[in-house]
């Protein structure tokens, strides 16, 4: 098992990569300001459940799985990166438009979860995060499967607590941009972000694979 001193080690350190904000908790508060805090809570557990399946492959040995099929992972890489692109022109051409086509709650949450749950699959920091940062607080000598088990115990409640934290200030932003021309402005800066983003990825994968 984990000793102490290197799981508070790990929690410290996905406290950090928690809190910078990335693609997915910029989603998490682009749906708290666009839709509301019910949106924002059910995109972050979207995101829970995307996470759960790169925890799933990391304890299948993600490592050995990326060397064994890198075309696959390059593939989930550059389709993440589109859906993203995708978010981004959608955030520019809905600007302002508020809670747009989707009205009925349940079916607003329904949708909010599924794009929160895509976004985390699609994110290459997910992919980064499990095969770069996750294995030297793994001891190979012990039985994998607990000890992987153990850590999304302890990276979890933190992703949720921080996460919970950019669905209030989503919500603080959203009263600020009560008129619709900062509404319509802070859509289009985030869908243009979006798309910035998913550009830099794409340039980095084609990079690498050339």
């Amino acid at each position: 098992m984990i000793d102490p001193e290197r799981l508070a080690a790990f929690a410290l350190m996905t406290a950090v990569t928690s809190i910078v904000p990335g693609v997915s908790m910029l989603f998490v508060m682009g749906q708290t300001i666009r839709r509301g805090w019910r949106a924002g809570m059910a995109a972050l557990w979207g995101l829970q459940l995307g996470y759960l399946l790169w925890w799933l492959l990391a304890a299948l040995g993600l490592g050995a799985l990326a060397k064994a099929f890198p075309v696959a992972f390059y593939l989930l890489a550059i389709g993440g990166a589109l859906f993203l692109a995708w978010l981004g022109i959608a955030g520019i051409r809905h600007a302002g438009e508020g809670a747009d086509e989707v009205t009925d709650q349940a079916s607003l949450t329904t949708h909010c979860f599924r794009h929160g749950a895509f976004v985390a699959i699609g994110n290459p920091k997910s992919l980064v995060y499990i095969v770069a940062l996750l294995p030297p607080f793994v001891d190979q000598a012990e039985a994998v499967l607990p000890q992987i088990g153990l850590l999304m115990v302890v990276a979890t409640p933190f992703d949720m607590l921080i996460g919970a934290l950019y669905v209030i200030a989503g919500q603080r932003l959203a009263r600020v941009m009560a008129s619709p021309e900062s509404r319509r402005r802070i859509d289009r800066a985030a869908g243009v972000i979006y798309i910035m983003i998913a550009t830099g990825i794409l340039a980095d994968i084609l990079w690498g694979w050339s």
